[in-house]
């Protein structure tokens, strides 16, 4: 099924309303007196909206058990992430699973993460179809006009709710009236941020990457992944070719991101086993590869790699071998890689190291956003469309088709 912007933010709206209401009755029943649990003072539970919209757009074409395992394992990868989220902005955790049996932390445990994995088979079924059909009903004017103002308020709450708790906002106080708004319209319990802010000078704050650090290792692993990939190509294939995700410089994005979100999400987890770091390399691996080819379709037309011909795969998008070496690298990464390098950069003055880290973030967003541009440009030439804007004859002047298929070789269309 494929959906508009409008019905996407619909979704996404409609279940973290009923991800909400699920959410804060469960709290109520427990606890006896009303709990908020959205991350923002609306009556919205985020978390459920962004895995609805993520099992909407990548588990299309999955079915049966697939569909199941895919929206659990990837529920699972969400709820983890933002349980430290919220444990690091409101400095306390908002659910434990440490009492419940096969659990990572407190954060994730197997009993809940079968139960996302029914919830997602039964919204992409009949959920999503149900929400849309309720959706067209109503009058397009007033749906795309509440749609507007749902997000606008969304936004609004949500930048009142980092304002404070990030505690560096020269206008505090008018964010906190703002904040005091939504809390008035929701029925918040007064005093909740007033608590989180307070926390704020009396814990100790956990060791984690700062953000440079994290831009300096996605460069570096995007240049290694490049690097990687083409010798792995010369010695199966015999052949030199360009892996690269972007046309300037030889940097695979898929291999940067990968370096930079995992040391980000197994930062904490750095020196436990062996078997550990592989299992969770395998998982996350295995998902964020699966996204990436379904983002590269949606957005451009075209996947990157197929391995439809490998046993064991899924979709021709990820299949079990190349899953396991995602856990391999995890491994040698945090234990080998990982110490050595970030030794070498700290070598380097932390002004230097953070100078050297805007001007990288700078570069490869501009090469990111060229790249993007020439990809587009390439999936419209496809389809016939003119060059009529000067953005348009630009790329069809400097990067024509016959340039991107040396710099990407085994890029595949798809209608």
């Amino acid at each position: 099924m494929t959906y508009t912007g409008y019905q996407l933010i619909w979704l996404f709206f409609s279940y973290s309303f009923l991800g909400w209401c699920l959410e804060t009755a469960g709290a109520a029943m427990k606890q006896k007196r009303f709990v908020n649990r959205g991350l923002v003072n609306g009556p919205l539970c985020v978390i459920y909206g962004i895995c609805a919209l993520g099992i909407a757009l990548s588990g299309r074409e999955l079915t049966g058990v697939w569909l199941f395992a895919g929206a659990a394992v990837f529920t699972t990868a969400v709820e983890w992430m933002a349980g430290h989220l919220i444990e690091r902005l409101y400095h306390e955790r908002w659910w434990d699973y440490s009492g419940i049996r096969w659990n990572l932390d407190g954060y994730v445990c197997l009993p809940m993460s079968l139960v996302w994995g029914c919830l997602g088979y039964i919204s992409m079924k009949w959920g999503n179809h149900f929400l849309i059909r309720l959706f067209d009903q109503i009058p397009a004017v007033w749906a795309r006009a509440g749609i507007w103002i749902l997000l606008g308020a969304l936004i609004l709450d949500a930048g009142a709710s980092l304002a404070i708790l990030s505690g560096k906002s020269p206008r505090a106080e008018h964010w906190r009236q703002v904040d005091a708004w939504f809390d008035r319209i929701s029925l918040r319990i007064e005093g909740r941020f007033q608590r989180a802010y307070a926390a704020r000078g009396g814990e100790k704050e956990e060791e984690r990457c700062e953000f440079h650090q994290l831009i300096l290792l996605f460069v570096a692993g995007a240049f290694l992944g490049d690097l990687t990939e083409t010798l792995f190509c010369r010695v199966t294939a015999g052949v030199w070719m360009s892996r690269s995700s972007v046309v300037y410089g030889p940097f695979s994005i898929v291999w940067g991101l990968a370096i930079a979100l995992v040391t980000a999400s197994l930062y904490r987890y750095r020196d436990r086993g062996d078997s550990f770091l592989f299992c969770a390399g395998t998982v996350l691996g295995g998902v964020y590869e699966y996204l990436c080819s379904v983002f590269t379709e949606l957005a451009f037309g075209t996947v990157f790699w197929d391995y439809s011909k490998i046993p064991f795969n899924l979709g021709g998008r990820i299949n079990l071998l190349y899953c396991f070496f995602w856990g391999i690298a995890a491994v040698v990464w945090f234990k080998l890689l990982y110490p050595r390098l970030w030794g070498w950069i700290c070598r380097i003055p932390l002004k230097t190291r953070k100078l050297l880290a805007s001007f990288l973030l700078l570069f490869m967003a501009a090469d990111m956003a060229v790249s993007a541009a020439a990809l587009t440009r390439a999936a419209q030439r496809r389809e016939q469309v003119p060059a009529v804007e000067s953005w348009q004859r630009v790329m069809d002047e400097h990067f024509d088709d016959e340039r991107l298929n040396r710099i990407y070789p085994n890029a595949i269309q798809v209608p």
